[in-house]
């Protein structure tokens, strides 16, 4: 077995599969090459002589410029490697054939809902309006888990510190949440909880409701109720009778959406994990899915591949402006736009915001880009979307559960036990970790430094999403985990 990795034929780095020691000889293209220095597993080492500003090629394109002269077999980290990134820049639209192959057709067994959508749970929700009622609402998911039966799966909570005391745009985003997640088709049943004197009250955010259908939709105003807690646990109980007589029909795996995020990412994540997830996505999608790309600041030194992507000039256009207005957002709050990679990211091997961006754009796959999305807006067209939401795991992931994501898929170097308002299936991209927190990891990319072959563990890890879309539980929602999170940009009063 290797115990180095050159990814692109036009690298002048390899990654480690596994700790070299100094004097360690490796071969690359058949070449010898000695360590002259420790390089930690996940780690990069330099695979010729290199000037100080010379730029460090990893995946075939830069990750930053050398600081000072580095040595082959030497180790290349922060020590010796800094960003080449610089602050808002102009783009030439120069697009590239991006085909996939149609596949035959695959199916899950999920609920069709009244309204014509599908989801892939369900659940009863309890969804506050503010966060002065989220104790409130997490009693009574807790009292009416006793309430469940037939084909209901479970009540849950979803706390959260807004819906009052906001302003703007930030007011706005939660309003826009709020009915995104009452509106999702993995929910059964809806229970809306207010307390009747915030801004964000049950009155206005009907108003961002719409239309909904009044049995699978109740509100409660606290502050109106003799007895919340049993004035809610009844309206639990009108819930789940209204939904626990519904059974899972087989549905397309063309009307699944599925939404791509990684957190803590390390040095096999771009190798591994985040190359299987865009195989899947490509999968999906050959087969009329759609799935969903976020977290833009991890975008920033790989854009102009999603760019290129793009099925026409327009959509360019705004793929464009979701990266410069998440850069002007950095820039209106004095902070440095390319403050990234995170700590455990550098840990792992991560040396600079363009190394974790072009590990971090694998997981779109190959398809063409057919959607850019607002931060809070619900995809619409099938095949590849991109969604304005920062990189923070909870707020990402709920942003995606929002734009209508039955399932999150999340890539990890160095493993969280987080959930989100969705199925949230954790993907490690090494066997250390698949093997050390089996409690928080649901599949196993790390095997393909192992020998596994990359098609045939896509394949696997297809139809294990599709088992995830017929009900099988993935660890987070065994250990009753349920997350959420809200964009915070403005004032609060």
């Amino acid at each position: 077995m290797a115990n180095i990795i050159k990814i692109h034929k036009n690298d002048n780095v390899a990654v480690a599969i596994e700790e070299l020691r100094k004097g360690d000889v490796f071969y690359v293209d058949s070449q010898p090459v000695t360590a002259v220095t420790d390089i930690p597993a996940g780690h990069k080492v330099a695979l010729e002589d290199l000037d100080e500003k010379t730029p460090v090629i990893k995946y075939g394109c830069p990750i930053g410029k050398t600081v000072c002269k580095v040595a082959k077999g030497e180790w290349i980290h922060t020590h010796n490697l800094k960003t080449g990134l610089g602050d808002l820049l102009d783009y030439t639209y120069e697009p590239v054939e991006a085909r996939l192959e149609k596949k035959e057709e695959a199916f899950f067994q999920g609920y069709e809902r009244p309204d014509g959508s599908v989801g892939v749970r369900n659940e009863i929700w309890i969804i506050p309006t503010v966060g002065c009622v989220n104790n409130i609402a997490t009693a009574l998911a807790a009292r009416a888990s006793g309430l469940v039966k037939g084909s209901v799966e479970g009540v849950a909570a979803f706390p959260h510190p807004y819906g009052c005391s906001q302003m703007g745009d930030d007011q706005e985003h939660t309003r826009t949440i709020l009915a995104d997640l009452i509106r999702h088709p993995n929910a059964g049943g809806v229970l809306v909880l207010g307390l009747g004197c915030e801004n964000s009250n049950i009155e206005v955010l009907k108003g961002y409701l719409g239309e909904y259908d009044e049995k699978r939709v109740k509100f409660l105003v606290c502050q109106e109720s003799d007895d919340e807690m049993e004035d809610g646990l009844a309206l639990i109980r009108e819930l789940i009778e209204n939904v626990c007589d519904l059974k899972r029909t087989k549905i397309s795996a063309s009307r699944l959406i599925v939404g791509l995020k990684c957190g803590g990412s390390d040095g096999f994540s771009g190798i591994t994990a985040n190359p299987l997830v865009g195989r899947f996505s490509d999968l999906l999608i050959g087969r009329g899915g759609t799935t969903i790309l976020t977290e833009v600041p991890e975008m920033f030194g790989a854009e102009t591949l999603l760019m290129n992507r793009c099925e026409n000039e327009a959509l360019f256009e705004q793929t464009v402006n979701l990266i410069n207005d998440f850069k002007l957002y950095f820039k209106r709050h004095d902070q440095t736009i390319y403050e990234n990679p995170s700590p455990g990211n550098k840990k792992g091997g991560i040396s600079t915001l363009e190394d974790k961006s072009l590990g971090c754009t694998q997981k779109s796959g190959s398809a063409p880009v057919k959607g850019v999305l607002a931060y809070g807006d619900r995809v619409k067209n099938a095949g590849l979307n991109l969604l304005s939401a920062p990189g923070n795991d909870l707020v990402a992931a709920t942003a995606l559960a929002s734009a209508g994501a039955h399932i999150v898929l999340f890539t990890t170097g160095r493993g969280t036990p987080f959930a989100s308002p969705v199925p949230t299936v954790k993907i490690a991209s090494n066997s250390r970790l698949a093997g050390k927190k089996g409690g928080w990891i649901d599949f196993n990319a790390g095997v393909l430094t192992q020998g596994a072959d990359m098609e045939e563990t896509a394949e696997q890890f297809f139809d294990f999403v599709l088992q995830v879309a017929s009900g099988k539980k993935v660890r987070s929602e065994e250990a009753g985990f349920h997350d959420m999170a809200i964009f915070k940009q403005g004032v609060t009063l």
